[in-house]
């Protein structure tokens, strides 16, 4: 059985733990593999080791720092198919989008290279004369990085290629349902040339590892994807050693359906956006606000589109939709399949576990639509993580946008229309992070931030130059070459 480990140090080692747990593919339910589970000693030598390589790889030339990760981006570029497969495997999402996750990270790694070259401050006119002023960023020291496993490499790539291209040392957990493709990207990193120390891995339960990352005291900042209530505690303990945190979590998106809409390219739009990754995206199209002169019709397109999915295992170039990634999961979306019929909204498809055709092996649940849902309804207003897609009418564009706003979340949000007018006040007025027209709420590019407001993060952002935030400080640099004592603001009026 192979056996997945940390890395710490430069050195891949088993936990002193002794304890492993399977790692599943949700698409069979067979063992792929064992992965190591960590105790919080292991986390200390982590730091131990990231801490003391830190001090020298922030002395080096940022230009210098980006080569290694222009050969971590030549790596993933060869091995994409290979490191595609395996994300498949443990996962679940589709081979397509596998391989656009493993691209996603290598354009992330070639966008982060370019950084280290344009790492830019400023320089600015003095008040006082004979006077230099600058900003210059610094790195922050040592990054504890905490990620989900629905995008295992993208996610980590977003956080570990700018925290160590602006001079920083990383101490990761991977979610622990996805190890092996986190192991695999450490060896890259390990194959370009990284200095041992900069990239530790070390896999465990976030009770017990997050937790020990949360209150070390050399681990200086913590970047976490996940979930609203991990997020919150992350924080609370993080926060009160002072720690930065960034903090991606939920998101209860929607794409907003108007009645000049191009149908067909709208329910393109919904169907890749809710049961791409079988719903388990942050991004994903969770509610429908459809102007009820189009309800009926694209209810009816929906349903028609929705019957030709096909399920099944991820690694089949003909599937369309794999597995939820455990049996949890799928008992959670079931439960709130049920709360949507309780509550009085009208299933019109879907609604079960898919278990015929070979699939009662894994963990799959049918696309699911729902319509005449209300706003009070709790399927209208929390995540559900699945494939499962809420309709509700509105009348207005305005009403739309009350409708999107009023949820606790703001990741991505999306309108389909003809009317310039009405797609310019939706990207004024819609309250999320990210705002699509005339396409799904997924499919984020690397070069903008990524993130959202309100219940969705605490306003820091992954991905793009913003990215860059999170990782660094900014120091503030006066040079007086006046040859005595000047007072700003004091000595210049």
């Amino acid at each position: 059985m192979k056996k997945v480990l940390n890395y710490i140090n430069g050195k891949w080692t088993e936990s002193a733990t002794g304890k492993f747990l399977p790692v599943l593919n949700p698409a069979t339910g067979e063992t792929l593999a064992e992965v190591t589970q960590s105790a919080a000693e292991e986390v200390d030598l982590a730091v131990q080791a990231a801490v003391a390589a830190q001090k020298s790889w922030r002395l080096v030339p940022a230009p210098e720092r980006a080569e290694v990760l222009y050969k971590v981006a030549h790596l993933l570029k060869a091995r994409k198919e290979e490191l595609a497969q395996i994300l498949t495997s443990e996962m679940g999402k589709v081979i397509d989008e596998g391989r656009g996750e493993v691209q996603e990270a290598i354009d992330m790694a070639y966008y982060m290279a370019g950084e280290g070259r344009r790492l830019f401050g400023d320089t600015v006119p003095s008040e006082l004369r004979n006077k230099f002023a600058m900003s210059v960023r610094v790195p922050i020291g040592v990054a504890g990085l905490i990620t989900p496993w629905n995008f295992p490499i993208a996610i980590a790539s977003w956080k570990s290629l700018p925290a160590l291209v602006a001079g920083n040392a990383v101490v990761w957990k991977p979610a622990s349902e996805t190890p092996m493709i986190a192991a695999e990207f450490v060896k890259v990193y390990e194959e370009a040339g990284l200095p041992a120390g900069l990239v530790n891995l070390v896999n465990g339960s976030g009770s017990v590892v997050g937790h020990a990352m949360a209150l070390h005291p050399g681990i200086d900042l913590i970047s976490f994807t996940g979930s609203n209530e991990v997020g919150k505690r992350i924080n609370a303990q993080a926060g009160a050693l002072l720690k930065r945190t960034s903090l991606e979590m939920g998101g209860k998106n929607a794409v907003i359906v108007m009645d000049d809409a191009d149908l067909d390219l709208a329910v393109d739009g919904i169907l890749w956006s809710a049961f791409g990754t079988s719903g388990q995206r942050c991004t994903a199209c969770s509610r429908v606000i459809a102007h009820e002169s189009v309800k009926a019709e694209l209810e009816g397109k929906l349903l028609s589109r929705m019957g030709q999915l096909k399920l099944g295992n991820g690694l089949d170039d003909a599937v369309q939709v794999g597995p939820v990634i455990n049996r949890a999961s799928l008992d959670r979306i079931d439960s709130y399949v049920r709360i949507g019929k309780e509550e009085g909204a009208r299933l019109l498809g879907g609604g079960k576990p898919a278990t015929e055709g070979g699939l009662a092996d894994g963990s799959f649940y049918e696309p699911t639509l729902f319509t005449d849902v209300r706003l009070d309804m709790r399927i209208a207003m929390e995540e559900i993580f699945g494939p499962v897609v809420s309709i509700i009418p509105v009348g207005s564009l305005e009403e739309a946008i009350e409708v999107n706003n009023r949820v606790e979340f703001g990741l991505s949000s999306s309108i389909f229309t003809r009317d310039i007018n009405r797609a310019y006040q939706a990207m004024r007025d819609l309250d999320t992070g990210i705002v699509y027209v005339n396409a799904g709420t997924s499919g984020a590019e690397i070069h903008l931030p990524f993130g959202g407001t309100k219940g969705t993060g605490n306003g820091h952002r992954d991905s793009g130059v913003a990215s860059l935030d999170v990782y660094t400080e900014w120091k503030s640099i006066y040079v007086d070459y006046s040859g005595k004592l000047q007072r700003a603001q004091i000595d210049n009026y």
